[in-house]
């Protein structure tokens, strides 16, 4: 969503390139760090590979104001207003708030707080070219007034970009599904607790749209504190996705694609089409 806004803004384009090297850099006293250095990358290896680097210089190019709309209007901070009992608003502190590196680390995850619904509502406003739609349990028959939070000509780039993260060399091969094109992204993160940040325990996820050229669904599986087979997302949670979605479409009869693109909580929402 980082991406998204930087395009919407016109502070990216997306061929522009970003220098991760030497891996890491310095935002004020603390430091911004990639598992490894990625040198010179363009913003589509920016996604495939999560680098925070980058992300988190995309993120300071951005004016904060923007990028908080932007995260605003997504439905993050914001009960999702679903018709569910007992829903969380999250957080997502004002930009007034923000120090440098509030908003270099926002862009990888943190300093923010988001429920599996809300990020499934906002895969759903990338798959609905742009335009976000309140989440219902209750099926609508015409669907509600809509915001624009990105243009439509964002909202596919960034959706291309995310096919690649599915691909071989991406960070979830693990969660693609056989026959259907599938865009999305990885997640890692400490967990928080009362003395700070883990080290050793995280929150591991994938969140996706599928099929990508045209999405009908996107789903959110997020697994918290995972203690077998890793906690890296694409290992986790990629697979559980994979599952989920490739019965989803099953069920409701999503002719595959033509061509195709090199505890658990699970949130979906449908696509209005």
């Amino acid at each position: 969503f980082t991406v998204a806004a930087a395009l919407h803004e016109g502070t990216i384009q997306v061929d522009t390139k970003i220098d991760t090297g030497p891996g890491y850099f310095r935002v004020g006293a603390a430091q911004v760090k990639d598992s490894k250095n990625l040198g010179v990358i363009d913003v589509a290896t920016v996604l495939k590979r999560s680098s925070n680097v980058g992300a988190g210089k995309i993120a300071l190019g951005v004016d904060k104001r923007d990028l908080w709309r932007a995260m605003d209007r997504l439905g993050f901070g914001h009960a999702p207003s679903s018709g569910f009992p007992g829903e969380a608003s999250g957080r997502l502190n004002d930009y007034r708030r923000w120090a440098a590196i509030d908003q270099a680390t926002l862009a990888f995850g943190y300093g923010i707080s988001v429920t599996t619904l809300q990020l499934a509502q906002a895969y759903a406003t990338l798959a609905n070219d742009g335009v976000f739609l309140p989440a219902s349990i209750l099926k609508r028959e015409l669907p509600p007034a809509g915001q624009r939070v990105f243009s439509v000509s964002t909202a596919r780039a960034v959706r291309q970009m995310l096919e690649a993260v599915v691909g071989n060399d991406g960070t979830a091969p693990a969660a693609s599904v056989a026959g259907y094109r599938v865009a999305g992204k990885t997640g890692t993160v400490k967990t928080l607790g009362p003395a700070g940040y883990s080290d050793d325990r995280y929150v591991a996820l994938f969140a996706g749209l599928a099929p990508a050229r045209d999405p009908r669904f996107a789903l959110v599986v997020m697994v918290d504190d995972p203690r077998a087979g890793g906690y890296y997302g694409g290992k986790v949670a990629g697979p559980v996705f994979s599952a989920v979605m490739a019965e989803t479409l099953r069920l409701l009869n999503v002719p595959p694609d033509k061509t195709l693109a090199a505890g658990v909580r699970v949130a979906q929402a449908e696509v209005a089409q």
